[in-house]
């Protein structure tokens, strides 16, 4: 209970310094937009030192805090607070060593013994430095520590240890292990600090690894209940190597084996290391060469497929032979070609050499992506288009859902009009001699008609412009502003020159 008072009295003393603070430089940019909230949060804060019970407390500490709460009010409801948040919890991990503690005193300890394993390598024993003062503050003798603090460094746990007393086991329960702290205790302890805190409390709650979704669940609605602005949990062994663990008694007894299961184990533990399998190409495959220009620079590429279509290979030409960017473009050629052939998706290829810039860069000649970052940038934009399905390129983000609907109308009026011709076809071949025979006379269309399909035409093809180039920063459309193209995303203009 000392931490839940000593973080009442100094949540107070803070919000009285902010506004202190307040007076001579102003309050927080969004007080005024919520001053009657954000008074009303200091007042409950003010209004929980009422249900804290004043025999579990010192009088000096409680009327303290009682002072500070009331003259931040004050202060507060005169000139704002310059802070819209003074005290938050740090997590016991981040801070723990520095002050060279067991725990904060907001979260237990995750164990008497704790394995933790280092960055650079290796591993390093936590034990708890706690267990003999609490021993002490408990009755127990020295002689009685002693024995109690070496079966605990033996056995890795409290339970069975000489001389304790079963009401005393609780005392040393932590977060895991055998004698592990339920994980609805962390939640309610959470909950009874909570209105003593301005902000959060950064503390994870830790669950066996037997716990079901149905029990997380819970766990955030009680959390939300209780008023929590924040709640992480963990599940035991969740991850393949996790930084901090429970000590485990190494076991020394082992029961003899047979030379059949010895052998069984032998051969279960040899593993069979496989790698990815590279798909060769045929020897005659189907291929295409691209030509194309990136400002100032000509270049060529070619496409290998396989069977199926899907790109294998990949050579580009940019530069004379022998020069750097073509030694240099020729090693990328070669480790896109094995990545292909072992069987990394041109997806992957794409969204990583995407948008990727340097010289040269600027306007191409191809109708279909008018400027391009890099050479990097062309090739596998060109070859995204080519390979990729729509909605890869629309993950991409080289193209949007506009350009889908506009092919699909596309192929419809294409499909209507093949269906419209043939049925044209066909009733002329059938009806023809009773069309001679009975002609009747086609109506009259209007000149005012025409002009109002015409305009109707027009203003319909201006909304969808084609012809609008990609940003060459971000690769999103970009939409006609004046004389030049600008970017809706990123606001690169193309330049009005």
């Amino acid at each position: 209970m000392d931490i839940l008072h000593t973080q009442l009295n100094l949540s107070g003393t803070a919000y009285a310094t902010s506004a202190k603070l307040a007076r001579r430089v102003g309050s927080f940019a969004g007080f005024d937009k919520d001053r009657e909230g954000v008074l009303r949060v200091l007042r409950q804060h003010r209004q929980a030192i009422a249900e804290i019970n004043p025999t579990l407390v010192p009088e000096d500490l409680l009327s303290a805090a009682a002072s500070a709460w009331d003259e931040a009010i004050e202060q507060g409801t005169i000139h704002g607070i310059r802070n819209s948040q003074a005290t938050v919890l740090a997590p016991t991990g981040t801070i723990g060593f520095m002050m060279d503690c067991d725990t904060t005193g907001i979260e237990p300890d995750l164990g008497l013994v704790k394995i933790k394993k280092l960055v650079g390598g290796g591993t390093m024993n936590i034990v708890n430095q706690t267990v003999p003062r609490a021993l002490k503050q408990l009755g127990y003798s020295k002689d009685q520590i002693q024995d109690i603090v070496s079966y605990i460094d033996k056995e890795k746990t409290i339970l069975g240890a000489p001389h304790l007393m079963d009401d005393h086991v609780d005392v040393f329960a932590c977060s895991m292990g055998d004698n592990a702290i339920h994980y609805g205790g962390h939640v309610t302890m959470m909950a009874a600090v909570q209105p003593f805190i301005s902000g959060a409390i950064s503390k994870t709650v830790n669950m066996p690894e037997n716990v079901t979704v149905e029990d997380v669940e819970q766990l955030h609605i009680d959390a939300w209940k209780l008023g929590l602005k924040a709640v992480a949990i963990y599940r035991d062994n969740c991850k393949v190597a996790q930084p901090l663990a429970m000590a485990k008694k190494e076991s020394k007894s082992e029961k003899p084996v047979s030379i059949e299961t010895a052998k069984v184990q032998e051969d279960t533990e040899k593993f069979v290391y496989k790698g990815a399998v590279r798909r060769k190409l045929p020897r005659q495959r189907k291929s295409k060469t691209y030509e194309f220009h990136v400002a100032d620079c000509k270049g060529f590429f070619t496409v290998g497929e396989f069977e199926d279509g899907t790109p294998g290979e990949l050579f580009i030409r940019v530069a004379k032979q022998g020069s750097t960017l073509a030694g240099v473009m020729d090693s990328f050629a070669i480790s896109v070609s094995h990545g292909l052939q072992f069987g990394v998706p041109l997806k992957n290829f794409a969204k990583t050499f995407l948008n990727w810039t340097y010289a040269p860069s600027g306007l191409t000649d191809d109708p279909e992506i008018r400027t391009a970052s890099s050479l990097t940038d062309y090739i596998f934009r060109r070859l995204a288009k080519d390979y990729l399905p729509f909605e890869d390129q629309l993950e991409l983000g080289m193209v949007n859902i506009n350009d889908q609907q506009n092919q699909i109308q596309t192929s419809l009026i294409k499909d209507e009009k093949i269906e419209s011709s043939e049925e044209a076809v066909k009733t002329d071949s059938v009806d023809k001699q009773a069309m001679q025979e009975t002609t009747k006379p086609e109506p009259k269309i209007s000149s005012e008609s025409l002009i109002k399909d015409e305009a109707a035409t027009k203003k319909s093809n201006t909304n969808i412009d084609t012809s609008a180039p990609l940003c060459y920063n971000c690769g999103n459309k970009t939409v006609r502003a004046g004389a030049c193209y600008v970017c809706t995303a990123c606001g690169t203009s193309t330049g009005c020159g």
